[in-house]
């Protein structure tokens, strides 16, 4: 077995395989005189690595250092830039792949234009840059948000000597850095204690179709509807299979035939694509429609494809590689139609002519077309005895599946428009290495959730209803109804679902840095959320009710609103999660009631626990509570400062009637807190958890209130006493779902979630 060394060598730091040879050096070129036996390497507690001559206190020593040869990762106190003298910059340089550290395509860099030089940032895929982090402005990037930050402390130098940028955190026992990630991203890392594991909480560019050239030539980027982030065209293969199994797909794809251009054989064909961002690097031909353009692309061997558009487009034609090309979501209007130059053979016999070529005017015979009306009539009269004959099915179902002899045939959603993927289980466990506990995000009300990365390294996570969690079939159908209708910016998408024997899995958009809670509830992640943030992320909670309560085409009471049911994306936006509890209420009806209570105990409204009353008033409840607990870092119920109060609600009312709301902020808070938004948040909160639901606002006017400069403490009502709930309802040991059965009483059974992390 080969053994490596890494040591000093003549001088330098060396990196030596089993037979000697030299993998990597500093490569440093010492003078005659110079006595390198004196050289010495020292790591530092910041985490550089220095080659020095001795003394190793004195940095004019220094021969070398890793914080000036960054490789793909960015570390606090390191400079980034460029030596105005020397021209030597700094660059970070993604690996090839997650398991190759040799150079990938992807750089991140300083402006090197002589007029700009140093003046802001640059990510490139070779030679096209794709991202900028647009100009400094003496405290933050343009383009890049979350600047200033309560976390860092960013700084700018530019002298005649060099220019560079440098961040430091004001914790310093908080371990951060940034990295040039193979995708062609760059992200911000926190290593969490709690987790054992980095936390990405920042990502430029946003979404990877927006790395140019993200899936190589011939290669399509699909972030909408695809368990895989890059696929090949049609008639093409993965360059490099293995690069694409470790998600690394800029090498792009290849033709499984080559294609016939001349006068022998059968002629080449086009393959129609709807709805695509169109390559770059296109000649423009002048001809007169779109017939002429497809001629003339068949008639140029170098022609791979062609696109036509009325107006200033008119003919576009790619010669070689196609690059950068991306499958567009339904409702962007930018899209466009392209057609990929395919090889006749490529095509089966039977395929539709309008995929295989352009709209070319050929005489239908008359017998032909008589033929087809007799046929269609023929169809007609079968399809409407068929119609008349059958109960009606729609068109999008749930999977069938047949476990132990119970056929389960669960009921259609009614609507053409909706159509949920389904996953199968062996996917699935492949996905998610049988479900480890390494790829275990955390704990749910109905079962444990998981990270899948399916193939082309797409992220999913996965909610695996535990049998007896009480979710039945009836609650795993309702959320996916539910959430497949629903589409907004601050509620969680829906990507999928799996039934199989027992197992009845969901499968969500993957969250980087999953839920609320655990943010606000950690002493160390806390301060990732300063007051804007919280701020932004209370108005997108209230924006994503508003929608379920007013704005959608049903109208939808959450019942479980919590801050573990509320998920963070990359960009810390929050998103509404969770409606296996959810329930619909027709037309303007607002209130509804059951005999089955359920909810998680401290954010259920009191007419809810009690009398099973629940209205979109109930949800206002909760809401209050998630406004006070994001405001002040405490959970509602578990605190139990019995001197202060019984629970969160009784310490903000009390603290409120002695003109001390400001003593509810978190500690952390304070320096970044706007006094006045504090009072009015609080304020709004204590509104939402009034005692009678009548008195409690609806979420339209939280919407105005939040939004408004001129809602201050003044103009906003005040509170009446808030519902205390100073005693838990039920068990404490009661499961997060109830197997009791129902008896043909009035009496309600209450079912109490205990909240975990998740």
């Amino acid at each position: 077995m080969d053994f490596a060394q890494f040591k000093i060598d003549n001088g330098n730091l060396v990196l030596i395989n089993g037979t000697s040879h030299i993998i990597w050096s500093t490569n440093i070129n010492f003078t005659t005189n110079f006595n390198n036996s004196q050289v010495v390497a020292t790591l530092f507690d910041d985490g550089n690595l220095v080659l020095s001559n001795q003394d190793i206190t004195n940095s004019t020593n220094y021969l070398w250092t890793s914080f000036d040869h960054p490789s793909h990762t960015f570390m606090p106190g390191s400079k980034f830039g460029y030596n105005k003298h020397t021209r030597f910059k700094q660059v970070l340089t993604s690996w090839k792949n997650a398991n190759d550290p040799s150079p990938g395509p992807f750089t991140h860099e300083v402006y090197m234009e002589n007029k700009y030089i140093g003046q802001g940032v640059n990510m490139w895929n070779h030679s096209v840059v794709y991202w900028n982090s647009g100009p400094w402005t003496g405290n933050n990037f343009t383009g890049v948000p979350y600047q200033p930050n309560p976390m860092f402390n960013y700084t700018y130098v530019n002298n005649d000597d060099e220019v560079y940028y440098m961040y430091n955190f004001f914790n310093p026992s908080l371990i951060s850095n940034f990295i040039m990630d193979v995708n062609g991203q760059t992200k911000q890392v926190l290593w969490m204690d709690s987790t054992n594991d980095w936390n990405v909480f920042y990502t430029d560019p946003k979404q990877v179709c927006n790395v140019y050239s993200y899936c190589g030539g011939f290669g399509i980027c699909n972030e909408v509807n695809s368990t895989s982030t890059c696929d090949c065209l049609n008639g093409f293969k993965p360059k490099f299979e293995k690069d694409w199994k470790l998600s690394s797909f800029s090498s792009g794809c290849m033709r499984k035939t080559s294609l016939n251009c001349g006068d022998f054989g059968e002629k080449d064909r086009f393959w129609m694509y709807k709805n695509m961002r169109l390559p770059i690097n296109n000649e423009s031909l002048g001809v007169g429609n779109e017939v002429e353009c497809e001629s003339g692309c068949l008639e140029d061997c170098d022609c791979v494809g062609y696109a036509y558009g009325s107006g200033n487009i008119g003919c576009l034609i790619w010669k070689r590689e196609m690059l950068n090309l991306q499958q567009l979501s339904q409702d962007n209007v930018n899209g466009s139609t392209i057609y990929v130059r395919l090889a006749a053979s490529e095509f089966s016999s039977n395929q539709d002519q309008k995929q295989t070529s352009t709209k070319l005017k050929i005489a239908i015979p008359i017998g032909v077309i008589a033929a087809l009306l007799i046929l269609s009539c023929f169809t007609y009269i079968y399809y409407r005895k068929r119609r008349n004959s059958k109960v009606k099915v729609s068109t999008t179902k749930f999977h069938r599946q047949n476990t132990e002899g119970e056929g389960l045939d669960l009921i259609d959603i009614q609507d053409d428009d909706i159509e949920v993927p389904f996953f199968s289980f062996e996917s699935i466990l492949v996905a998610t290495d049988d479900f480890s506990e390494q790829n275990k995000l955390g704990q749910g009300g109905f079962g444990p959730v998981y990270k899948g990365i399916f193939s082309g390294g797409r992220e999913i996570a996965l909610k695996r209803l535990s049998s007896h969690s009480g979710q039945g079939i009836n609650e795993f159908k309702n959320e996916v109804m539910l959430i497949a209708r629903l589409q907004h910016r601050n509620l969680v998408k829906l990507l999928g679902y799996c039934i199989q024997s027992s197992e009845k899995i969901l499968l969500y958009e993957y969250m980087a840095n999953k839920s609320l809670d655990t943010f606000i509830f950690d002493r160390k992640r806390s301060v990732v959320l300063d007051w804007r943030k919280r701020f932004e992320i209370i108005e997108g909670i209230a924006k994503g009710l508003l929608y379920l309560h007013h704005d959608s085409r049903l109208r939808i009471i959450h019942r479980d609103l919590k801050t573990s049911n509320i998920l963070l994306d990359e960009e810390l936006n929050p998103k509404i999660s969770d409606f296996g509890l959810a329930r619909v209420v027709e037309g303007k009806i607002t209130q509804a009631n059951t005999n089955k209570v359920v909810g998680t105990y401290g954010y259920m409204a009191p007419e809810y626990a009690i009398d099973g009353l629940f209205s979109i008033k109930s949800d206002v409840f909760s809401f209050g509570i998630v406004i006070l607990e994001i405001i002040s870092g405490k959970r509602n119920t578990g605190f139990f400062n019995q001197e202060e109060a019984s629970n969160l609600l009784g310490l903000a009312w009390r603290l409120w009637t002695e003109d001390k709301s400001m003593d509810l902020v978190d500690q952390s808070l304070h320096e970044s807190c706007n006094k006045e938004e504090a009072i009015k948040l609080i304020n709004i909160g204590l509104l939402c958890v009034q005692e009678d639901p009548k008195d409690r606002p609806n979420t339209s006017n939280i919407i105005m209130m939040l939004g408004s400069e001129n809602s201050n403490i003044i103009s906003l009502p005040r509170p009446n006493q808030p519902a205390f709930m100073t005693r838990k309802c039920g068990n404490n040991n009661t499961s997060s779902s109830s197997n009791a059965k129902s008896d043909d009483v009035s009496n309600n059974q209450l079912t109490v979630t205990i909240e975990m992390g998740r």
